[in-house]
């Protein structure tokens, strides 16, 4: 009795110490956040990321070809898969807390030829069942079932942040192809003016009007604005496979887009939320913090590795030396193994030692991802609204040139101009009508990187 009361103390004793974990004096994540109020975030929680992407793209074409997107892309689908394996592997570690039941029919013919002695035979048949259990002593099997846990839970979140990003990704490249498909509209529309300029500085060079160096110059012009075609048609045919390979689609199908990119509608201020839901709302982020928590959860499994385990094996059946009397000779067994480390020449303890550096590289990643995440924030927020001053900048350039191209032809028709003259405002009109153009596609692309900057495009 003595000896029992001595071993259940030193049970006790080891429990004790694996319960005072160095899991509780890891250093904690240390998060900045910036203050409210300050860099366009405001006092709410209010803010565009809130959307759908579904309610935040107002163009049909758009949505049907993100829905494409999310059914068919196949980084979104290895995604999946990869969260259907954490998933079956979170069941195995969670199932390694139970006890496990096996099943053998053993039939063997054992025959011994022992030096100067007569042979043996010992044959054996029989019918068995083990029940074997590792006891959760220490919280090893409970710590490894955290960490497949975090790791699942991680996977989700890379998943939804895959989603996020093809989201993005196709929005940009939609609004880049309408927007070649503006500029080539332009070019083929100046094409026809230029076109016609060459025809009326022909019927003048040749009436003696003017001389060949005004035929000449309307002719460059044309061929300038000729020459641009070809490699916005294959911009065209790029952007076009781009969104054909998000969707998962070969490249000979038809991509259905707008017209004309529309001008944005959003307020001047756009809220931004609360800094802290940020870290809420984006995937990303909490993958990170996930893959934080596996790193804790294996500090604890190393650490609990370093002490004792306990293995229960129960066996029952029957066992004989022929059928004849198989099911008349129960079999039973009882094993216990209590196995306590004792020199490993530092194995386990340099284990738990990495596990440590491992979790701290987790928790300074996370630190680092916060940081990028909120500088992203605050470079996409500056970029959209510099996009929306160029487009106003830019709109009003265009309406300055297309009266100054006016008032040259007027004045050209007039004589009291050089035609030279007019070709540069025609010039100046057609680079403010590509500079306003671009300046609209840059603000719709600034919006979609402000979009998933916040958190946006992941919902289901």
């Amino acid at each position: 009795m003595k000896y029992i009361c001595k071993y259940c103390f030193f049970i006790i004793l080891l429990l004790g110490l694996a319960n005072c974990s160095a899991v509780k004096k890891l250093p904690k994540a240390d998060i900045l956040l910036p203050e409210a109020d300050n860099s366009g975030y405001s006092l709410d929680s209010l803010t565009i990321a809130d959307l759908g992407w579904w309610e935040f793209y107002g163009d049909e074409y758009l949505k049907d070809i993100i829905g494409k997107v999310l059914a068919e892309n196949k980084r979104l689908q290895m995604a999946a898969q990869r969260v259907e394996q954490a998933q079956y592997l979170y069941k195995v570690d969670r199932a390694a807390l139970l006890p496990e039941l096996s099943f053998r029919l053993p039939w063997n013919h054992e025959t011994n030829s022992y030096y100067k002695e007569l042979d043996l035979i010992d044959p054996e048949i029989g019918v068995k069942a083990t029940i074997s259990w590792e006891v959760d002593l220490f919280g090893s099997l409970r710590w490894n079932k955290k960490k497949a846990q975090a790791n699942y839970r991680a996977t989700l979140e890379d998943e939804r942040a895959m989603r996020m990003v093809l989201v993005a990704e196709t929005a940009s490249a939609y609004f880049r192809l309408v927007a070649l498909d503006n500029e080539l509209a332009i070019v083929k529309s100046t094409m026809v003016t230029r076109e016609e300029g060459v025809r009326l500085a022909k019927l003048r060079f040749t009436g003696g009007l003017t001389s060949e160096t005004v035929y000449q110059q309307a002719q460059v012009q044309y061929a300038t604005a000729a020459a641009l075609i070809p490699n916005i048609e294959h911009n065209i045919k790029v952007a076009e496979n781009q969104l054909l390979l998000l969707m998962g689609s070969l490249p000979d199908e038809e991509v259905k887009r707008a017209s004309m990119l529309k001008d944005n509608t959003l307020p001047e201020r756009i809220p931004l939320g609360i800094p802290s839901t940020l870290l809420e709302r984006r995937p990303d982020i909490k993958s990170s913090e996930e893959n934080l928590q596996a790193a804790v959860a294996n500090v604890g499994y190393t650490y609990a590795k370093r002490f004792p385990s306990l293995n229960i094996e129960l066996t029952g059946g029957v066992e004989d030396n022929d059928f004849k009397n198989l099911f008349r000779s129960p079999f039973s067994y009882v094993a216990e193994n209590f196995v306590a480390p004792l020199v490993d020449f530092g194995k386990r303890k340099n284990r738990y030692k990495a596990a440590v550096a491992a979790y701290n590289e987790s928790r300074l990643t996370y630190e680092n991802k916060v940081l990028e995440a909120f500088n992203e924030v605050d470079n996409a927020l500056s970029r959209y609204n510099s996009a929306r001053r160029a487009v106003i900048k830019d709109t009003e350039l265009l309406e300055a040139a297309d009266k100054y191209q006016e008032l040259t032809w007027k004045q050209y028709r007039g004589g009291t101009i050089n035609y030279i003259d007019v070709l540069d405002a025609q010039r100046r009109y057609f680079e403010a009508q590509i500079a306003k153009m671009n300046a609209i596609r840059d603000e719709h692309l600034a919006l979609v990187q402000l979009y998933k900057a916040l958190g946006g495009g992941w919902q289901l």
